[in-house]
């Protein structure tokens, strides 16, 4: 395989920060730490940080560096060609997301324009009459998803150097600057301490219920790509000997810092510009247009807003961009992995995406659906990642790890992994206990929110890479650990990654 390698360890954690932070952090973070009890759920969060989210991917980068291949190739490899619809799977789960998120992506674009030209500027704007013509509009939504998707294809075709690389290297220490000029405004309105004693006095009441401490999964894995397929695809192009332990590390705090910048601009304004009943019923009450709608609205209200709504758009349009990147990656490195080139390969994924995510750009509720069925089924993917660190070895795989580290991969990672099967059937048993409880018509595969509509399209997904598992095995070309040769055969590997080969046989009598 033609190999690609990022130059330096910086510009690796630069495009796996980036990875991370996206529309999560900035669209979806505030307005869940709203709705599920604000500290409690900040509390929830670093507990699924720190028990799923590091060891999730650090195994995600132990996969795609030593596999060299996509999630497909990733999993045939690790765990034996049975195994090659699990890494579909984990790789389709992501894909789902994909169609959705350019669309989001579109919204944020879309009100950066807005922002720029003025349009919060009026103190007597109704966002939520903006938010219902532009998501009504019949061509709107649909131009906004094309211009973002088509931005980022025109990306990741030119490959990782000359491509994401360089554009990340730029966006992310942007993107961080801009979130800290947020934070730091934010903290000197009036009234700012509302909003951090809503974010951060937790109701440990809370921490009871099963829904909150599913939503913080779905917000970990939502927010720092572990279990996505992405980390290990970036993990393809990792120089050798990374550290494992340490980047991860980096990528789970850069994005709990990020989030936490965001939440504290967005609710501490919300609690300063407008009253305290107005803030916490609308962190409480939002739903997919808290930015659009709720924080839109303040900028008109609050002094220095035609430069902070500008920020804020831009913030979220370049976090959901280096997002985006990596998802379109990931589709495109298993399809590369099957012998197309990569413009062929990034081809066919924008135009897949441009196609579906059509139903999205057109109906919020179908678009809400999405988000909910298969932000949920990262937790699934994350489980898989942990079975294939299981059959490969935990204790092996540790090993591995230790190798390139410069912090040492304790036992805790190895408990953590074994412990994920019992985490899984835990949480989702009491999610689904309480979901019958409180969701109307629980099994209608029709409803938003509804067990059987995630379980019919996960089920659904399953069932078709099953079916396909022999034909992705074959298809997908040989790593330096593939199958042909069995998984766990030693490689070596020129400095470039371009080319890899078995290590030359010694022949009797000792001469090679």
């Amino acid at each position: 395989m033609a190999g690609e390698v990022f130059k330096n360890r910086f510009t690796f954690i630069a495009a796996a920060v980036g990875m991370a932070v996206g529309t999560g952090n900035l669209w979806r973070f505030p307005r869940v730490v709203g709705e599920y009890g604000g500290g409690a759920f900040i509390i929830a969060i670093v507990v699924a940080n720190l028990v799923w989210a590091i060891p999730v991917l650090m195994s995600e980068s132990l996969l795609g560096s030593k596999s060299r291949l996509g999630t497909i190739g990733a999993f045939r490899d690790f765990m034996g060609r049975k195994f090659a619809w699990m890494g579909g799977f984990v790789g389709l789960v992501t894909v789902g997301i994909l169609f959705y998120y350019s669309v989001v992506c579109g919204w944020a674009l879309r009100y950066l324009v807005y922002a720029v030209t003025g349009k919060f500027n009026d103190s007597n704007v109704d966002t939520s009459v903006v938010w219902n013509d532009f998501t009504g509009s019949a061509w709107q939504p649909m131009l906004f998803h094309v211009i973002s998707i088509a931005m980022v294809g025109y990306i990741v075709i030119r490959g990782v150097k000359r491509g994401f690389e360089s554009v990340l290297n730029v966006v992310i220490p942007a993107l961080f600057v801009i979130l800290v000029i947020l934070f730091i405004q934010a903290l000197t309105l009036d009234g700012a301490s509302g909003g951090l004693e809503y974010m951060f006095v937790p109701d440990w009441s809370v921490l009871t219920e099963a829904d909150v401490w599913l939503q913080a999964f779905t917000q970990m894995a939502f927010s720092t790509g572990a279990g996505w397929g992405l980390y290990l695809t970036y993990a393809v192009y990792m120089r050798q000997k990374e550290d494992m332990a340490t980047n991860a590390g980096i990528l789970v705090s850069a994005n709990l810092l990020a989030s936490l910048f965001a939440a504290t601009a967005v609710l501490c304004t919300l609690f300063s510009v407008r009253s305290a009943e107005y803030a916490t019923t609308a962190a409480g009450n939002a739903n997919q247009d808290f930015a659009f709608t709720y924080f839109a609205a303040l900028f008109g209200q609050m002094t220095g807003g035609a430069i902070f709504g500008p920020l804020f758009f831009l913030a979220l349009f370049l976090a959901g961009i280096s997002s985006l990147i990596a998802m379109v990656e990931l589709a495109a490195r298993n399809i590369m992995d099957m012998g197309l080139t990569r413009q062929t390969s990034v081809t066919i994924v924008v135009v897949a995406t441009l196609i579906a995510g059509i139903p999205s750009a057109y109906s919020v509720d179908f678009l809400t659906n999405q988000d909910n069925v298969w932000g949920i089924g990262l937790l699934i993917s994350g489980l898989c990642v942990a079975v294939a660190m299981m059959k490969f070895g935990v204790e092996r795989a540790r090993k591995e790890m230790d190798d390139v580290s410069d912090v040492r991969v304790g036992k805790w990672w190895s408990v953590c992994i074994y412990a994920f099967p019992l985490m899984f059937v835990l949480l989702f048993g009491w999610w689904m206990q309480q979901a019958l409880e409180d969701v109307p018509e629980p099994w209608n595969v029709t409803s938003t929110f509804s067990i059987g509509t995630m379980l019919l399209q996960w089920g659904v997904l399953a069932l078709i890479m099953l079916a396909l598992n022999n034909v992705l095995a074959n298809k997908v070309m040989s790593g330096p650990m593939s199958a042909s040769m069995g998984p766990g055969t030693p490689f070596v590997g020129d400095p470039n990654l371009g080319r890899w080969r078995l290590p030359r046989m010694r022949r009797k009598g000792g001469a090679e």
